[in-house]
């Protein structure tokens, strides 16, 4: 978790999630702890939300409510 974050993208302020997540995240070996399968598709920082931040009228968590997209 030490690259870069992409423009307009933030770990979420609240730190008792974030640090749940991040807890999760170690257990899994990077995978996000909110999903079942362990697929290069739901590596953090998933696929899912990748392609959500690519959308520039996007705005929102992720589905692990670890990151926030603020519009640009």
């Amino acid at each position: 978790m030490g690259e870069k974050l992409p423009d307009h993208v933030r770990f979420n302020e609240d730190t008792g999630i974030r640090d749940r997540v991040l807890a999760g995240l170690k257990k899994t070996g990077g995978y996000c702890p909110c999903r079942l399968k362990r697929t290069p598709e739901n590596l953090c920082m998933c696929l899912e939300f990748r392609e959500q931040i690519a959308d520039p009228d996007f705005e929102g968590y992720c589905h692990c409510r670890l990151y926030y997209k603020e519009k640009a």
